[in-house]
């Protein structure tokens, strides 16, 4: 896990790659890379590539980056772990490669070498890169099927400018326009984070998840999508009868996501498991327990004294697994005065707003402050086996909802009625309840959303809510999200993959991990774990949590059976600065704390 920045011209022309701002912008990130730092700037100053290094493969100088291959003059950066690097690495090798390094990065950059932009298919892994090819006199730039890793583009003046984080793009002082985003605002408000390809820089945006894109002088062509996320997902639709037995449903799932957490256990530094009370942690510490064959596997969780004794604290259970598994395990203890003493901190390294990530932000913590330098999280568990509440409730709504939505008008009517004494119990988006059932994707907003398109004008300027929602449009985007695929329960995999996953929790655990200089894996969110278990699908395996539970390890789900699902969560309500306790009353406090989460950003 690393930082990336580069500054991309045309040659021939006046505009050169600034050495100062590339600089500016690698050692805004220096907590992504605590272990080195390079630059590499071409012949005249049209290209410059910049790095900060967190050491994971390859811990020596070999490994460092900006990586040059020096017959080609190929040159990467890059940022992520590549886990069949093994693998592609031996097959390079048949082909005549030669490796200096034990590194991923040289595997890509071979890769690569050898197969242009159609080796991004054959990548297990996270990632986002740069790779400057001499020969061509252009730049490839890619993001991880599943968005991961973040990659952030600037273009504009004759330059194309990128990094791994907004902030430090900004912190190079090269990017242009710096007006705010609207529809980034708006979409902030409506989900609680903001939407990709929006940062709240007009200037600046994220490559979209699963794509690629060329970079020739100084311009940026479209996307290029390697990966459609709907298409995989329209593929898994379950058809036909079952075909396995019992046994052999349980054997497949347990193949399809051990072997996952096993290739996710690749360094060559000492890895952790975070472990929490829920299903997703403590399957995949349980399987990564059994990849380590008899080494213990390292394990922490932190509990807090306000949930102590309540079905929150989450430590007790977790010891019991751990117990099970015979892990070196820690209960790392966080206090109200902890959180006041790094929310500051929290909220610098927040890269973009969001109204999560701290329980992130101090589980990572406690694994830097006991000596781990990577860890393994379940996050995607509940993507990927449809844990979540609402996919059982949303199919039963919309079905429900079909009814009243034959009546013009009538959805509407019903909001505007209701809309007072909503707001009287704290509850605002009940009012929507019919205006929000008739679809997948509307369903799924009333359930995800932080709040709804109406209400927007009562937090934002009214013209500014207008034109973000318009840039914004988000119930096409979302709609867009789900065409070609039947299942609503599958409809809302796909909005919970491309929205809530890839935009909140992958994002939260990108900069809330690199925050402390930690690499934080994520086993269950793999696209090539995603086709194995949409391919059960097609077989009949509907996989739930509990199937997967089951085939991890069935003594610990049993253990969990007597544990209601709660979620990892922190008492941010019980830690939040008094004068915003003070004005929370009914209302939602995740509302409260984005008010001030955005108020904080936008106050700089």
């Amino acid at each position: 896990m690393c930082g990336i920045a580069g500054i991309l011209t045309a040659s021939g022309q006046s505009i050169t790659a600034d050495p100062d701002e590339l600089l500016r912008v690698r050692d805004a990130m220096a907590p992504r890379g605590p272990n080195g730092a390079g630059v590499w700037m071409s012949d005249g100053r049209t290209v410059g590539l910049a790095h900060r290094r967190l050491a994971i493969l390859d811990v020596s100088e070999a490994g460092a980056q900006p990586m040059v291959d020096h017959e080609t003059g190929c040159v990467i950066t890059y940022n992520g772990e590549i886990y069949n690097c093994r693998e592609l690495r031996e097959a390079l090798a048949r082909q005549g490669h030669r490796f200096r390094s034990t590194s991923d990065t040289e595997v890509l950059l071979r890769g690569y070498l050898e197969h242009g932009e159609a080796v991004l298919p054959m990548l297990q892994g996270m990632f986002a890169f740069c790779i400057w090819d001499p020969r061509s006199r252009r730049a490839l730039l890619a993001r991880d099927p599943l968005g991961i890793k973040p990659l952030y583009v600037s273009e504009g003046g004759g330059a194309v400018r990128f990094a791994s984080q907004v902030k430090a793009l900004i912190a190079g002082r090269g990017v242009r326009d710096l007006r705010p985003d609207q529809a980034a605002r708006v979409g902030f408000c409506l989900w609680g984070h903001v939407p990709e390809p929006h940062t709240l820089c007009r200037g600046i945006r994220m490559l979209p998840a699963g794509s690629y894109a060329w970079v020739q002088d100084g311009k940026l062509s479209a996307a290029h999508a390697y990966f459609d996320l709907t298409s995989e997902l329209a593929a898994g639709e379950v058809s036909g009868e079952r075909t396995l037995s019992d046994a052999e449903r349980a054997r497949a799932l347990r193949e399809a996501v051990g072997g996952s957490v096993s290739a996710h256990l690749l360094s060559d530094v000492p890895v952790g498991v975070f472990l929490s009370a829920g299903i997703d942690s403590t399957a995949v510490a349980s399987l990564a327990s059994d990849a380590r064959r008899g080494d213990p596997v390292r394990t922490l969780t932190v509990a807090f004294d306000e949930y102590r004794g309540s079905l929150l604290d989450e430590s007790v259970l977790a010891e019991q697994v751990a117990g099970l598994i015979r892990a070196q395990h820690s209960t790392i203890g966080v206090t109200a005065t902890d959180f006041a003493q790094q929310v500051d901190h929290a909220l610098q390294a927040m890269d973009q707003p969001t109204i999560d990530g701290l329980n992130t932000y101090f589980v990572v913590k406690a694994a830097r402050d006991i000596g781990l330098k990577v860890v393994l999280s379940g996050v995607g568990g509940d993507e990927l086996f449809g844990g979540y509440g609402y996919y059982r409730r949303i199919p039963r709504l919309v079905r429900w909802g079909s009814v009243p939505a034959r009546v013009p008008g009538l959805g509407k009517v019903a909001r505007v009625l209701s809309r007072p004494i909503a707001a009287m119990l704290g509850k605002p988006k009940s009012a929507s309840l019919l205006e929000m059932s008739t679809d997948s994707a509307s369903a799924y907003l009333l359930r995800r959303g932080l709040m709804l398109p109406w209400e927007l004008p009562s937090v934002l300027d009214p013209e500014a809510a207008a034109e973000g929602l318009a840039e914004l449009n988000v119930f096409e985007s979302m709609r867009r999200s789900i065409r070609g695929i039947r299942s609503v329960d599958q409809q809302v995999r796909s909005l919970d993959f491309t929205f809530y996953l890839r935009n909140q929790l992958l994002r939260d655990s990108d900069w809330a991990s690199m925050a402390h200089s930690v690499e934080l894996r994520t086993p269950l969110v793999d696209a090539w774990l995603l086709r194995d278990i949409m391919r059960l699908r097609t077989l009949g395996l509907r996989a739930s949590k509990a199937d997967f539970a089951r085939a991890a390890n069935p003594k610990i789900y049993e253990l969990l059976q007597s544990r209601p699902k709660t979620g990892f969560s922190i008492p941010v309500t019980q830690w939040m600065p008094p004068e915003l306790r003070a004005t929370a009353g009914r209302a939602n406090p995740y509302r409260i704390w984005a008010k001030y989460v955005l108020q904080r950003f936008e106050a700089g």
